[in-house]
């Protein structure tokens, strides 16, 4: 059983067993609340509410196994939103020392950061924003306000004044070190004059920095460095503090190249779109109008070798278009009168003219951007962990190395500028930036990787669930089949004939937009009859239809109203009646039967086709380890039909919504649970599962339910998901394993008094550059989806 809903106006129409409906009106408000319980054995719980307008909610947890955390700060819906550019934010450091200072301030009720957009959202109950604005500057965190929905610009690269004041700093720190050699003297004049050069022309950002996290006690990787500089400088040992200030500077400025590269991903998914548009004018001609001043329902026109300017509905010619910008398609797509377009896609062949559908800040290439760039700031488990540990292991280190400097003088009469020493490499070795930072970015590339290929993700939670998926469960008509169902038979069981039987079925589904009654509709050669008191019928099970048509009652539906209503079987018909019908669901039917004053006077017929991609997506899952089910609301023998064709075994038939959302709540209970499905009333059990995957088709509440969207009706699409997800997580885990190796060589080179304070710095930064170059390298994982997959 399912429903299908419109883009425009919410028109709901709701899917019987029989396939039918009856359109009714009515607004959903979803609200998505995250809560989190954490108990001593530190299982985590993920739970979501959808509260409705009409008064009905339904919960559901994600998973006694899942580790999970607050991924969007909880705050009441009347709380304003202040969203912010900074360009200086860009670390995990920052964050804290901005959490530490904002949180505790009257009236901010939460903060939520995208650290590679550089995006800070402040919510609050703040008559003037300008206290919130004033305690960012104190941190030399200046911000930008951006409207809501706004996509910041990409940060500016360094200026060539920052380049040449990093290259003058490293030339003095080279010629400090050198001059120190030559000389035997770390503490000369003239390799003073060159540390202190190196320092002024490097380290000035990093100090003030440094200044900023002591002032409020923060413990951060620009205080370790700064404090490494100093002690370096109070123990004599000046070349290598420049060295040192130096080294990070520079690697500092190859990461944020590196990290520019995964923010352009997502960044430059808005690029693919025209900043102006062909409009028709009231007297015909077509001017170009920026694409931010088409209204909807504006007429424009797209020549071939152009990118399409705005989402819209094709009017007039016809056109190959290359959607992969919003789908992963890797072919063009033929496009007609009445279909679909995309605002990105390029028109290849003729030209179009498209009926605009949605403004520019509201195409689906917008969308997909915003909901991209909307689940950077999710906190993804392994980021959770990663971070858990950096807040035990940077102070446990500093303490150590604060003991390694005071213990050995004053208890073993070890020298103090040993051990001063050992204790300023010890302090480098503290930092955890290239441990905090290869999460991020490695589940930022997965997410931006995964658009690429038109999978949506809506989180790095869902991200890192994927390959843990147990089983995936599917609606039957419109996920696995095309959702375009046709008539293929029709049955006289009376004087009426097989023509008349159609189109008085035709004319009871005159106003439904169901793709079964559009069957009906276009499969109706003769004109509609005029029929008034059209209701729906619900008995048990039995679902279906009434009206009157010449003054004679109709009913249509499925076998369970004829028999709930006790319609009159002829001894005649019901000889061969069950095995007609059985004969017509064993290939794929759903049969419908038309009854006229409580008479059985026909059947009908219509058949869906299977989608040409779901068997092989079934392989695919079944390679992987996936279990697969079919959750359907049709009869038990078409839903095995269909289930053969796909390779589907396990079948669940004559399902209502609740029916799906209890199975789906039985196989969570046993281990990591996908549901896919595309209309509404596949929402409970979409919301209900681990991961909800919703058909680019569907209904916009199911996409909005939906954890994954395949923006392609593809569902080969779900096993390459899995795919990347497994990729992923290879990736963290070997950042976070190398990350860690080089700080317990590091830590034991600095014990043996091994390390040199520049080398531990070069170590640090080098491990940094490396798990975000390691991180980035996903994006080109691409060729290998489209050969396993295609």
């Amino acid at each position: 059983m399912t429903q299908d809903t419109t883009c425009c106006g919410h028109n709901h129409q709701e899917k019987n067993d029989h396939g039918h409906e009856h359109s009714h009106k009515h607004e959903q408000k979803h609200e998505h609340k995250h809560k989190h319980k954490h108990s001593n054995d530190h299982a985590h719980e993920h739970k979501h509410v959808h509260e409705h307008k009409h008064g009905h909610a339904c919960s559901h947890d994600h998973g006694q196994d899942a580790v999970s955390n607050t991924v969007k700060a909880v705050v009441p819906t009347d709380a304003k939103r202040l969203r912010l550019h900074i360009a200086d934010m860009d670390c995990p450091t920052e964050e804290a020392l901005i959490r530490r200072t904002m949180t505790g301030m009257p009236n901010v009720l939460g903060l939520d950061f995208d650290l590679l957009n550089r995006i800070l959202t402040v919510h609050h109950y703040q008559q003037d924003p300008a206290e919130i604005h004033t305690k960012l500057k104190a941190l030399g965190m200046s911000g930008t306000e951006l409207a809501d929905g706004e996509i910041a610009s990409a940060p500016a690269t360094p200026s060539r004044g920052q380049y040449w004041k990093v290259a003058i700093g490293v030339v003095a720190a080279a010629a400090a070190e050198v001059t120190a050699w030559l000389t035997s003297s770390d503490t000369s004049v003239v390799v003073g004059l060159l540390a202190l050069s190196a320092i002024l022309a490097c380290g000035i950002p990093t100090l003030k920095k440094g200044w900023i996290a002591l002032r409020h006690f923060t413990l951060n990787i620009h205080l370790l460095m700064t404090a490494a500089v100093i002690g370096a400088l109070a123990i004599g040992q000046w070349p290598e503090a420049a060295m040192v200030i130096c080294l990070f500077a520079v690697a500092e400025m190859i990461e944020a190249a590196s990290l520019l590269r995964a923010r352009d991903a997502i960044s430059g998914l808005l690029a693919h779109a025209p900043e102006t548009a062909l409009v028709q004018q009231v007297d015909a001609s077509w001017q170009a109008t920026p694409t931010c001043n088409v209204e909807v329902g504006a007429l424009v026109q797209c020549r071939p070798g152009d990118r399409i300017a705005l989402d819209g509905t094709i009017e007039a010619g016809q056109s190959h278009i290359n959607q992969a910008a919003i789908t992963g398609e890797s072919s063009p797509v033929e496009k007609r009168i009445g279909d679909i377009v995309y605002a990105g896609s390029i028109n290849q062949s003729g030209a179009i003219q498209i009926r605009v559908s949605a403004a520019a800040n509201a195409t689906m290439l917008v969308r997909i951007a915003q909901s991209v760039q909307d689940a950077q700031s999710q906190r993804a488990p392994m980021q959770s962990f990663v971070d858990k540990f950096a807040a035990i292991y940077t102070p446990s280190v500093f303490m150590f190395a604060l003991l390694m400097a005071l213990v050995p003088p004053l208890v073993l009469n070890h020298s103090w500028h040993d051990s001063l020493y050992r204790a300023l490499v010890l302090l480098v070795i503290a930092c955890p930036c290239a441990l905090v930072i290869s999460t991020p970015v490695t589940v930022v590339s997965g997410l931006a990787l995964a658009a690429r290929r038109g999978i949506i993700v809506k989180g790095g939670l869902f991200l890192e669930h994927g390959r843990q998926l147990k089983t995936v469960a599917f609606d039957k008509t419109g996920t696995l089949t095309e959702g375009k169902p046709r008539l293929t038979k029709t049955v006289s069981l009376s004087s009426v004939s097989e023509s008349e039987i159609v189109r008085l079925a035709a004319s009871l589904d005159a106003n439904s937009s169901h793709p079964l009654a559009h069957a009906l509709i276009e499969a109706c050669k003769e004109s509609l009859f005029s029929a008034s008191d059209i209701s729906l019928s619900e008995v048990g099970r039995g679902r279906g239809i009434n009206g009157i048509i010449g003054g004679v009652q109709y009913q249509l539906g499925n076998r369970a109203l004829i028999e709930e209503l006790h319609i009159v079987i002829s001894k005649d018909q019901m000889s061969d009646l069950d095995q007609q019908v059985q004969e017509l669901e064993k290939r794929g039917n759903t049969v419908i039967f038309l009854c006229a004053n409580e008479t059985l006077i026909g059947l009908l017929a219509i058949a869906d086709q299977v989608r040409a991609t779901s068997k092989q997506a079934i392989e695919e899952l079944h390679a992987l380890g996936v279990a697969t089910l079919m959750l359907t609301g049709d009869n038990d023998h078409t839903a095995q039909a269909i289930a053969a064709q796909t390779g589907i075994t396990d079948v669940r038939s004559q399902l209502l919504p609740q029916d799906k959302l209890e199975a789906v709540k039985q196989l969570a209970d046993q281990g990591v649970t996908g549901m896919t499905g595309d209309g509404i009333n596949d929402t409970p059990a979409l919301a209900r599962a681990h991961i909800g995957f919703a058909m680019a088709a569907g209904s916009d509440t199911a996409l909005e339910t939906a954890d994954v969207a395949l923006m392609q009706n593809d569902l080969r699409k779900l096993p390459e998901f899995i795919r990347i997800s497994h990729k992923t997580s290879a990736i963290l885990w070997q950042n976070i394993i190398f990350a860690l190796a080089v700080k317990f060589v590091f830590f034991a080179l600095a014990l043996g008094g091994h390390a040199s304070l520049w080398m531990a710095v070069f170590a640090d930064t080098g491990t940094s550059l490396l798990v975000v170059l390691n991180g980035v390298r996903l994006l080109t994982y691409s060729d290998s989806l489209a050969s396993t997959t295609r």
